[in-house]
């Protein structure tokens, strides 16, 4: 599971650039974000390093760069001011507890290899959740924008101290953070790939402070202490612990979230293939240790691992090199940083809430799909004023339920009962001949395509508008899958063709449909030698049988119901 395989010396040079200019990034964002959280700057570098250094070493997408996110943080930050509000005392250390659960549930996740799952919900949610995140993110930056601490409720209650918040704002402060972004917005292309803005803003927003600002009562990071993190033991309060959990699951599902999706790019930049289930083991590993160490939670960074791949990073030893220089500025060079504002972090993290936000899809959502448009905002809105959790849970429930509706039209198109070759689906010319001298007392009923539990309900539809025949003729041939429910109606409409007195051929039934129909004891009623393999074989005993009935040589038990 380490990375013995994936270092390669040959991309020794662009592994180690790569890892440079991804940590030169990486350290004003890891310095924003702790910030932001409330966790402090401090715990932000130690994430970045923590958690980017395990996730490359036990991770499955050699490029990936991790660390604190915007999504992440928006979580974080709710964790942390929940647990503080019920404990005051030992809240921060139970939202350490609840990185180290998020980790926990990371590695089971991959142990279990849920990888390809994860990221199997409809684009509409995923938009409407990351761009929920993305208000959410830039809102709680309101107050230090302006100059003001974070308000305490969320995003509702800094909405309604923002009128307060502006009339007493700090100018010098929305300077500094209007300075912060316009760099960010407007800094030409071309000079992007000489200096990272980030990392320029940092510098250039700090440099205009002590210049300009010299006496203005700014509110500044503080000294960051020096050394290695001290241990944060696991810290469970006992009326706290199903908040924990129920924290620990929901940011350990946004951080598989925000790796696997990140893995998607890096795969797309670098044309190779991830082990999701390892990224995930790494990624548990990462916020496990981070969250013991007192660092934020985090996942794999977009914006840092494209750095890293166009810089070129070809393997792991990019995110170790990364996780290494930050492990140096931690160590001995934190004290620089206590002059630096806090209206320019929380510039940089308004930028960054803005980059979340899905604009090419809203632009567009309405073109598409009303229905998709809705859920997207129906998502955007429960995850800022709600709740993250039952966002993208009513997200992919009504999501899923449109398409299992749109999915069961289509196929009860498919489900056809044919008495003559006039019937509007494909049959061979023997076939033809054969219906024609049936003459109306054979009935096939015809499946196509996967029978999930919506298309039970044309099942039993069309068998209630069945005329009246002596042969039915089942053919499932067309059939890849066949759901519980549809094989109960099937069962059903067997069973009410037995108990009429009419004889049943199953055709092209083979595979999980058989044995499905098999478990459900309806083939009780269909013998072996009414089983054919083609609708030609069926019509044909069809026939036999209705000619063997005629003659007497054949008396079937006709239950009739009375008319």
């Amino acid at each position: 599971m380490g990375i013995t395989n994936q270092i390669d010396s040959h991309h020794l040079r662009g592994d180690i650039f790569g890892g440079i200019t991804a940590a030169v990034i990486a350290l004003p964002m890891a310095l924003a974000f702790g910030v932001a959280s409330g966790a402090g700057a401090a715990s932000g570098l130690y994430g970045a390093v923590i958690v980017g250094f395990f996730a490359a070493l036990f991770g499955g997408t050699p490029t990936l760069i991790s660390e604190p996110t915007g999504p992440m943080t928006v979580v974080f930050t709710a964790v942390i001011a929940q647990l503080i509000a019920a404990d005051p005392e030992n809240g921060m250390a139970m939202a350490f507890t609840v990185a180290m659960l998020a980790g926990a549930f990371q590695i089971l996740f991959g142990f279990l290899k849920l990888g390809r799952y994860i990221t199997l919900m409809p684009y509409t949610v995923i938009s409407g959740f990351m761009s929920g995140i993305g208000i959410i993110l830039i809102t709680l930056q309101l107050g230090p924008f302006l100059g003001h601490p974070t308000p305490k409720g969320g995003v509702v209650g800094t909405l309604r101290s923002l009128p307060e918040m502006v009339s007493t704002l700090h100018p010098p402060e929305v300077i500094l953070g209007a300075f912060t972004l316009a760099v960010l917005f407007l800094m030409p292309k071309q000079f992007k790939r000489w200096v990272p803005p980030q990392l320029l803003v940092l510098v250039g927003g700090t440099l205009l402070a002590l210049v300009v600002f010299p006496n203005a009562d700014l509110r500044l990071i503080g000294e960051i202490p020096t050394g290695l993190p001290s241990l944060h033991l696991p810290n469970f309060q006992p009326a706290q612990i199903r908040t924990m959990l129920v924290n620990g699951l929901v940011l350990g599902m946004l951080g598989c979230i925000d790796a696997l999706l990140t893995a998607m790019i890096a795969d797309s930049l670098t044309r190779t293939q991830s082990d999701a289930n390892k990224e995930l083991i790494g990624q548990g590993i990462g916020n496990m240790m981070s969250g013991l160490f007192g660092g934020m939670p985090g996942a794999g960074a977009t914006m840092g691992t494209v750095v890293n791949i166009q810089a070129g990073g070809k393997t792991a030893l990019s995110g170790l090199t990364r996780a290494g220089i930050l492990l140096v500025v931690v160590l001995w060079a934190a004290p620089l940083t206590k002059t630096i504002p806090l209206a320019v972090l929380a510039g940089i993290a308004v930028k960054v809430g803005f980059d979340i936000l899905d604009w090419s899809f809203l632009q567009r959502a309405h073109k598409v799909s009303w229905k998709g448009t809705a859920i997207m905002y129906g998502v955007m809105f429960l995850t800022v004023f709600v709740d993250l959790i039952m966002a993208v849970g009513v997200g992919v429930f009504i999501a899923n339920i449109l398409t299992i509706d749109r999915l069961s039209k289509l196929q009860s198109d498919q489900v056809k009962a044919i008495t003559d070759f006039d019937d509007d689906v494909a049959m061979s010319p023997e076939d033809k001949v054969l219906m024609d001298k049936a003459n109306g007392r054979v009935l096939v009923f015809h499946l196509s395509g996967p029978m999930i539990f919506g298309v039970a309900r044309a099942i039993s539809q069309e068998q209630n508008a069945m005329a009246d025949h002596d042969v039915l003729v089942i053919d499932l041939k067309d059939v890849p899958h066949l759901g519980v429910t549809a094989a109960l109606a099937i069962e059903s409409i067997i069973k009410d063709a037995h108990n009429a007195g009419r004889q049943v051929f199953l055709v092209g039934a083979r595979g999980k449909t058989l044995s499905r129909l098999e478990k459900l004891g309806a083939l009780q009623f269909v013998p072996y030698a009414h089983r054919a393999d083609t609708r030609t074989e069926a019509l044909q005993s069809s026939l036999q049988l209705l000619s063997a009935i005629d003659s007497g040589d054949f008396v079937p038990n006709r239950v009739r119901t009375p008319s």
